[in-house]
């Protein structure tokens, strides 16, 4: 396996437009000719689907859902970045260029990022025209606030539902190529494998959801836009349909997978609550900007929280990181919340859980001020918890939440499977060991609406790619696999449900892979993995039949990839021995508990290449050069 990331050559801020003048361009009569098929349609999917149909291209987009708008980029919350500098507070696209290499811990490569800064001002403006409501000041112009990892304010919002509007402008674009008959939509469509013809991506295979049939898609090229992982911990802020099985399926075909420890844990979660949840729920992050996170001072300190003087609070994060205070990235702020609980001064049922108070905000700006920032959020958690926020501080905890790794993927954001295209959180490319917040719907917004559609067209335009359909053998042979494996998961007839055994996966990550990690207890998971894998496939229980609708099936194909996938994840942790970003390994931190990164031996994105089942994955390494930024502790101090 070669990695070539493609980079151009020439100065950083002219990278960008020199590559796009010198890729070779699809004319418009010959688009009609190219079809491309998208898997997923949350940002990255239905921006990506709806500006290839509108150049021209034949597009069918497939998605899980009952409809595009419930893609799982609708519970983002708090804002997405774009370096506009409507503030004259000294933004600009270099210093958000900055900020994202600092906060992914000098782990992202360099000509990534700062495209992506690049674009991130079209973003808004694409927006704006599609009508998303973005707040606005009193005057009439947009709003911005201020989130982690950032000390000017480059943040846009809707209130708390920013992901939600962002999709509905999406889904806007996506529903008028739907109108017009370029864009073919299959919901509650699910991928099951890739189909490679003569070392291209040509197609997919597919199993509908509602009646069990098998499907196939063929195309001259393949987009994933899937998202992440975070589901392999079972409880995560993500929806409990999310999975790895797109991914990790073409990752068994030969598309490399980069940096998959790279975890990130959400800090402003709303603790769990018992054993039999599905999943957590977030709080955005947005409110570390009015909301101060503390604990009392002692241990097992259970009084009411309105009754605990200021003198016996420990406002930590300040305390810790006087610049940046509680705006601290996220990475950092989860490891301390951890960090003051396991000293036995967390708060809430079991000590899990620190306060983030709003008393000082409400008190200053106004309760009303408050509630028209983050009303339907204040709403939520009092539905969920029982307690009224404007009252009493939250609680939160940090869960698993985004996931930096993914799908390797070059400049073009094409994987080392030549065809294949793997866009937002899907891929690996722009966040490095660590997303700051607000950049994940940036990343996915850039990626579909104003970097595909030039470089699939090179890729088009650069390859001979004969007409196939999908009777090739090579679909046949794709849809017997996995036809294969849903008759071999219904023929166990087992005693364990599926759930059970997702549970037991995701307590064993999280504790031996979660926030913190060492060599002995990864050790100890790539033992203990094989074991629960191999009962699996020897206990699992799945009712029903593969030719109807069912729900245990289609948890129980996404729960054998998760026990594979777990094993990758767990190598690549055990192998970095450093701790940069969302890998923190215990043996490897500073004096004073910060994360100890190392250069010398670790400064490349691992991409690993599948060996086999139950194998150790072999390791290739993508060094990674800074010509812009100089290596540096990355202290928040």
């Amino acid at each position: 396996m070669k990695l070539d990331s493609r980079v151009p050559t020439g100065p950083l801020e002219s990278k960008w437009e020199r590559h796009q003048f010198e890729m070779k361009l699809v004319n418009p009569a010959n688009k009609r000719k190219f079809k491309v098929c998208v898997v997923g349609s949350g940002l990255a999917g239905a921006s990506a689907a709806a500006t290839l149909a509108e150049l021209g291209y034949e597009v069918d987009c497939l998605c899980f859902q009952d409809s595009p708008r419930r893609a799982h980029s609708i519970a983002a919350q708090g804002g997405i970045n774009a370096a506009k500098n409507y503030q004259n507070d000294g933004d600009s696209v270099y210093r958000l260029f900055y900020d994202t290499i600092k906060g992914g811990d000098f782990r992202a490569r360099e000509a990534n990022v700062y495209r992506l800064a690049q674009v991130s001002e079209n973003i808004i403006d694409q927006c704006v025209a599609q009508g998303v409501p973005f707040a606005r000041e009193y005057g009439g112009h947009l709003d911005n606030r201020s989130f982690g990892g950032a000390q000017v304010s480059r943040t846009f919002y809707a209130r708390g539902q920013t992901g939600q509007q962002l999709l509905l402008g999406a889904y806007s674009a996506l529903a008028r190529q739907i109108g017009r008959g370029t864009v073919k939509m299959y919901p509650r469509t699910e991928m099951l494998d890739l189909v490679i013809v003569d070392g291209k991506a040509r197609g997919v295979v597919t199993r509908n959801l509602v009646t069990g049939a098998m499907g196939r898609f063929a195309a001259d090229a393949v987009v994933l836009a899937t998202g992440g992982y975070s589901n392999v911990f079972n409880l995560s802020t993500n929806a409990v349909g999310c999975n790895v099985t797109a991914s990790y399926r073409a990752y068994k075909h030969g598309a490399a997978f980069a940096n998959p420890c790279y975890t990130q844990i959400h800090p402003t979660c709303i603790p769990q609550s018992g054993d039999y949840q599905s999943k957590l729920t977030l709080m955005s992050e947005s409110l570390r900007n009015d909301g101060r996170v503390w604990v009392p001072r002692e241990a097992d300190d259970k009084r009411d929280p309105r009754e605990i003087p200021e003198d016996e609070r420990d406002y930590y994060l300040e305390r810790k990181y006087p610049s940046f205070g509680n705006l601290a990235p996220r990475d950092i702020a989860s490891r301390s919340a951890k960090e003051v609980c396991d000293e036995g001064r967390g708060v809430g049922p079991g000590g899990r859980g620190v306060f983030l108070d709003f008393a000082d905000s409400i008190q200053r700006l106004g309760e009303s001020s408050i509630r028209e920032r983050y009303g339907n959020l204040f709403e939520m958690y009092g539905r969920i918890t029982g307690e009224n926020p404007y009252q009493r501080p939250m609680r939160i905890y940090p869960a698993p939440h985004y996931t930096m790794g993914g799908l390797w993927v070059d400049y073009n954001l094409m994987s080392t499977l030549p065809g294949l295209h793997v866009l937002g959180e899907a891929n690996f490319s722009d966040h490095g060991a660590n997303r700051l917040g607000a950049s994940a719907l940036m990343q996915g917004l850039a990626d579909g609406y104003f970097v595909i559609p030039y470089t699939i067209g090179h890729y088009l335009a650069s390859n001979a790619l004969p007409k196939v359909d999908t009777d090739h053998p090579e679909f046949q042979a794709a849809e017997g696999r996995a036809c294969e494996k849903i008759n071999r998961l219904l023929a166990v007839q087992g005693g364990r449900t599926v759930d059970s055994f997702h549970q037991e996966l995701g307590k064993l990550c999280w504790d031996y892979c979660g926030m913190a990690r060492n060599r002995d207890g990864l050790s100890k998971a790539l033992e203990l993995i094989p074991q629960l894998r191999s009962e699996f496939w020897e206990n699992v229980k799945v009712p029903g039949s593969g030719a109807q609708f069912n729900q245990s099936l289609e948890r129980a194909g996404r729960v054998a990839d998760f026990l594979e996938f777990a094993e990758l994840l767990c190598y690549d942790a055990r192998d970095r021995e450093e701790s940069c970003g969302g890998h923190f390994r215990e043996e490897h931190q500073t004096g004073e508990g910060e994360a100890l990164r190392n250069d010398d031996d670790y400064c490349y994105a691992a991409a690993w290449e599948f060996d086999g089942v139950g194998k150790k994955p072999k390791l290739h390494k993508e060094n990674l050069v800074f010509e812009n930024v100089a290596l540096a502790v990355r202290s928040y101090k």
